[in-house]
């Protein structure tokens, strides 16, 4: 009995890793030793009659069945890949008339038959483009309008990826499933042309891999709903019994049904998300077997219940001085931070050498540093506070400026100073549009606006050497352009163009609309370019005056806009002027964004 004393007293002064090591240890040399003393005889046995077998088959089947249907769907991209079918699914989706539409269809089906014929795990392709009209190559029974609907459903959800789709109908149970969408080298608008579907024949790839006739093992495939294959009624399992044992995940072992008790082996499907099961029927070497495995079972009940109470009884150990950790951590939840602070600097638990005993100090020291952390935090909330004022104070220039020029407009129109009450508000108004604004797309009418200020100010300047002359269709006025489009190239008019001249300069702005598009032009009757002087201005090696924004900008804005769908174009001449084009989509400003606005001016 003292001896029994010292013994419990060591084992109660280890620390807590060497009693989990030594728990560890007793636990895993006692179940090693059990495991090659039992399980060493029944697993050479079943190794070496069942699950090498069976696990042979179902990998070298299952890569062969996969390899079989992904060729399937390789087919499937190469339907939708082909040329004639692109085309003549593009010309379906606009509005032929109803002979091209045969012609067109006549076209698709050719294609179909030229594919399917030299396809042996295929029994019929079919085609539903956009307008809901199927083409097919072949046989398509079994397929039913309102599963073609479901199909085009969930072709829309995989949005152009591969689908494999189970039916309960067993003329169709496994078809491949893909959207076909438009990407010829001419037309990359990636847009719908219709639904691609192949009805493969999964009996043929399956019996084409292994025997699976009448009494002998039996290869099952399944989704986890629905049985894939075999489509005969012949089955040993029911589509309930074999998603019950793939829902089980257990790679074998013997299961009871209706129709016997079979030994199972289950592989998963890395590529296709099925279940493989290789279902033999069960015989008297398989009933011994299962009494081994089940004292086997029995025994590790029993060592995993031993575990557990071991188990239990250290986590006992370890949880007393962890709660005196949670009661102090709830403290600190309420913020009594100040009086937890003095109460850890007092008594640690008895077993102080232990881990809780580090735990404790550290909780200490965590404390002391959760109080540093607190007063850092504060005074960083200080800095933000005081950048935030410096931030709002720098709000307050433009205001200021703002106001300055409404003074200077004020004072212009008191002494009878029109023209440079004139210039002011062009100025503010020119300020205000191109500083204040935070949309980067305006209405064709705003943008006509800025150009009337910027000219404005410099008729002021120029007097009657500068005619401007703005001919712009009312149809155009709400088209969106990017912002600052027009006024930079009527600036450049006015430098390139007015300045050199001693005689009157025309500079005229147009805008119309054509065929959904946007066209605008800015054209004066100035000196000209040379033509080499035009090319660099189109490579952007010629830099604009001042700090204006350049043509390559401006083509730039353009291309990041709108892509490709946008184009700036220069004429121009010596001795008969210049003439900027501009081809963009006609859009315009959405009702309701016009609303908000309206109402955020307010």
């Amino acid at each position: 009995m003292p001896r029994l004393n010292r013994i419990r007293s060591a084992y109660n002064n280890l620390s807590i890793h060497h009693k989990m090591l030594l728990l560890l240890s007793v636990l895993m040399i006692g179940c090693f030793v059990f495991y090659q003393l039992v399980l060493g005889y029944v697993f050479r046995i079943y190794d070496r009659q069942i699950y090498e077998k069976s696990s042979q088959v179902l990998g070298t089947s299952s890569i062969a069945i996969e390899n079989r249907l992904r060729e399937v769907e390789g087919l499937s991209f190469r339907v939708l890949a082909d040329p004639v079918i692109q085309q003549a699914l593009g010309k379906l989706s606009g509005s032929p008339t109803s002979y091209e539409q045969n012609v067109l269809r006549k076209r698709v089906a050719d294609q179909l038959i030229s594919y399917a014929g030299s396809e042996k795990d295929v029994y019929s392709i079919l085609l539903i483009d956009t307008r809901g009209i199927p083409i097919s190559a072949g046989n398509r029974e079994g397929i039913t309008a309102g599963m073609q609907l479901d199909l085009v459903a969930l072709a829309e959800r995989t949005d152009g990826a591969h689908a494999w789709k189970v039916t309960a109908d067993k003329r169709a149970a496994l078809l491949s499933v893909r959207k076909i969408r438009s990407f010829t080298t001419q037309n990359l608008t990636f847009d719908n042309l219709g639904t691609l579907i192949i009805r493969t024949r999964i009996d043929r790839i399956i019996e084409d891999q292994m025997d699976t006739g009448p009494g002998q093992a039996r290869l099952i495939l399944t989704d986890g709903k629905d049985i894939i294959y075999p489509l005969a009624d012949d089955m040993p399992l029911t589509a309930a019994e074999a998603a019950r044992t793939a829902a089980q995940g257990k790679p074998y072992g013997v299961e009871s049904y209706a129709g016997g008790e079979y030994f199972t082996a289950l592989m998963a499907s890395k590529n296709m998300g099925w279940t493989y099961l290789y279902v033999t029927p069960f015989d008297e070497m398989f009933r011994q077997l299962t009494a081994v495995k089940r004292i086997v079972l029995a025994s590790f009940v029993a060592i995993f219940l031993a575990a557990l109470l071991l188990g239990a009884m250290l986590s006992s150990s370890i949880n007393r001085p962890m709660l005196l950790l949670l009661r102090k951590m709830r403290q600190i939840e309420k913020g009594q931070l100040d009086r937890l602070e003095e109460q850890s600097l007092g008594a640690v638990p008895e077993l102080s050498h232990h881990e809780a005993g580090i735990l404790h100090r550290t909780f200490t020291m965590m404390l002391q540093r959760i109080r540093e952390l607190i007063d850092e935090n504060y005074a960083k909330q200080l800095t933000i506070r005081e950048a935030e004022l410096k931030a709002l104070q720098a709000q307050i220039n433009p205001h200021f400026l703002y106001n300055t020029l409404e003074s200077i407009n004020w004072q212009a129109k008191m002494n009878g100073q029109r023209s440079i009450s004139e210039m002011v508000e062009a100025l503010g108004h020119l300020m205000r549009s191109s500083i204040s604004g935070t949309e980067d797309l305006l209405p064709l009418e705003q943008e006509l606006e800025l150009v009337r200020s910027y000219v404005t100010i410099q008729a002021i300047r120029y007097e009657e050497r500068l005619d401007f002359r703005l001919e712009a269709e009312e149809e155009a006025l709400p088209a969106l352009l990017p912002k600052l489009t027009l006024q930079p190239l009527v600036e450049n008019a006015v430098h390139y163009a007015l300045e050199p001249m001693i005689e009157p300069c025309v500079i005229t702005v147009s805008a119309s609309t054509s065929g959904g598009r946007l066209r605008l032009a800015v054209s004066d009757t100035g000196p000209g370019m040379p033509p080499e002087f035009v090319e660099r201005l189109r490579r952007g090696e010629v830099r604009t005056r001042g700090q204006g924004i350049g043509l390559a900008n401006i083509a730039e804005r353009l291309r990041l806009t709108y892509g490709g769908d946008a184009s700036l174009e220069i004429e121009s001449a010596e001795g008969k002027g210049t003439t900027v084009r501009l081809d963009m989509p006609y859009t315009e400003e959405r009702e309701e964004t016009s609303h908000a606005k309206r109402a955020a001016g307010r």
